[in-house]
């Protein structure tokens, strides 16, 4: 089609103006979330760090102590203390809100136990049950955190990335395309408007005065 033959409209100009003033309002909007879901992605990376070392530590305790009270009590013994145990450790997860990324919020109960909530007799075992008891908590406890965390960074990551493509469409495809197809109308309009004036003075020429 030729460029004499596109002939758009004044209301064509307003309609793709409020367009780019609408694209230009939610590129600074996501790009102010983008920028807000990046420093909450490196809190949660700080306390990713600091948790996994926390897991990595509770978890070489927990080996070794599961292997002195092999040695000391012998694996059944061991087997038979760890099966005793009733009140089994119990996970609620809820749901929180971080500039609108829905994480996790992990709560657990009944990890911890007191030497009677164990189940196993006080007398018929020796203290590196309780020790063992006492570290394989501790892990459980530091994988639930762990898990948490984790799962809270990946989200968030992943919505870092979702926001940032379309930053980036809006940056440099929407808004850039939504622009020249504004400049093209406005300098047909002006073409238009310069044709038609020549075109009635040539009229007035030819009337007879």
């Amino acid at each position: 089609m030729a460029l004499r033959d596109v002939k758009p409209t004044r209301s064509e100009l307003i309609s793709i103006k409020r367009r780019i003033a609408l694209s230009e309002r939610g590129y600074n909007i996501l790009k102010m979330k983008r920028d807000g879901l990046i420093l909450e992605f490196f809190k949660v990376l700080q306390q990713a760090k600091e948790s996994r070392g926390a897991l990595q530590e509770r978890y070489e305790r927990a080996m070794k102590a599961i292997a002195l009270a092999n040695t000391v009590e012998g694996a059944i013994a061991v087997k038979a203390a760890a099966f005793s145990v009733r009140d089994t450790p119990e996970i609620a997860v809820r749901s929180r809100n971080i500039m609108g990324v829905v994480v996790p919020e992990i709560e657990s109960s009944s990890v911890k136990k007191s030497l009677v909530d164990r189940g196993y007799g006080l007398l018929g075992t020796s203290s590196v049950i309780d020790e063992t008891a006492d570290a394989f908590e501790d892990l459980l406890e530091a994988i639930v955190e762990a898990a948490e965390i984790e799962t809270t960074m990946k989200r968030l990551l992943d919505e870092i990335e979702t926001t940032k493509r379309r930053v980036n469409a809006l940056e440099f495809k929407v808004i850039p395309e939504l622009t020249e197809a504004r400049d093209f109308i406005k300098m047909r309009l002006d073409e238009m408007e310069r044709e038609e004036l020549f075109r009635l003075k040539k009229i007035k020429a030819r009337s007879p005065s």
